[in-house]
């Protein structure tokens, strides 16, 4: 175990889904997963492992913002063995023509935070999405039936940010949504070498002011949650 995953080795699969809420990773496994079992709950976030269509897979929280996301990411890669981090959560959206409940497949994350620099010597690298998974989760959507859009993501050090420039600024430059986690998912990954991918459902609008109760965004995003368990 860590100081922040009382999981013991063995626990987690090679691929591990990642809501924020870990109310919503129960959920996931309650709902979604067979022979489910709880395998950490330090501080309450809640882990569990499990199998979707006879194949393992782990379901865990990661909390709010980027430094929680890689605390825990960290942890999951270099002292439980994952190889893969799908995030699943809500996004805000910034383009006109994203609606509210769309999912969102995000190829790449740009930032305000500082923390990405931190792992490149100051200088600020892209991150982005793993190919094969990006194009996987695509290839499901289709099958599935089901429309996302694809495209670029911002991910935001304050839900309250007081830079009245920064919506404009991403409805500008053709940024999808706004999130507070991926890119620091995206560039632990490149960092340690693992496969990542984000896949976001619409919960509210930046632009018109719309939004889902906080249950729904709990409990009712089944088809992110779908898509993200035929990628894993």
């Amino acid at each position: 175990m860590t100081a922040h995953i009382n999981a013991a080795k063995g626990d987690f699969a090679k691929t591990v889904i990642m809501p924020g809420d870990p109310l919503r990773a129960k959920y996931i496994a309650e709902h979604f997963l067979e022979d489910a079992r709880e395998v950490t709950s330090v501080r309450n976030m809640l882990g569990y492992t499990g199998s979707w269509q006879g194949k393992p897979v782990s379901v865990m929280g990661h909390g709010m913002g980027i430094p929680s996301m890689v605390l825990y990411g960290h942890e999951l890669i270099n002292d439980f063995g994952v190889e893969r981090i799908i995030r699943v959560g809500s996004l805000g959206a910034t383009q006109r023509q994203v609606q509210m409940r769309d999912v969102i497949l995000a190829q790449a994350a740009g930032t305000d935070s500082v923390t990405n620099a931190k792992r490149s010597a100051g200088y600020h690298m892209p991150t982005s999405a793993s190919f094969p998974l990006l194009l996987k989760a695509w290839e499901q959507a289709k099958a599935q039936g089901l429309s996302v859009r694809v495209g670029n993501v911002f991910s935001g050090d304050l839900y309250y940010d007081p830079d009245e420039d920064l919506i404009p600024a991403l409805e500008r430059f053709g940024i999808l949504g706004i999130d507070m986690e991926v890119a620091g998912l995206y560039g632990l990954a490149q960092q340690f070498g693992i496969e990542a991918l984000a896949i976001l459902t619409v919960s509210d609008h930046c632009l018109t002011g719309e939004e889902t109760s906080a249950e729904e965004r709990q409990l009712s995003f089944n088809q992110m949650i779908s898509l993200a368990l035929a990628v894993a």
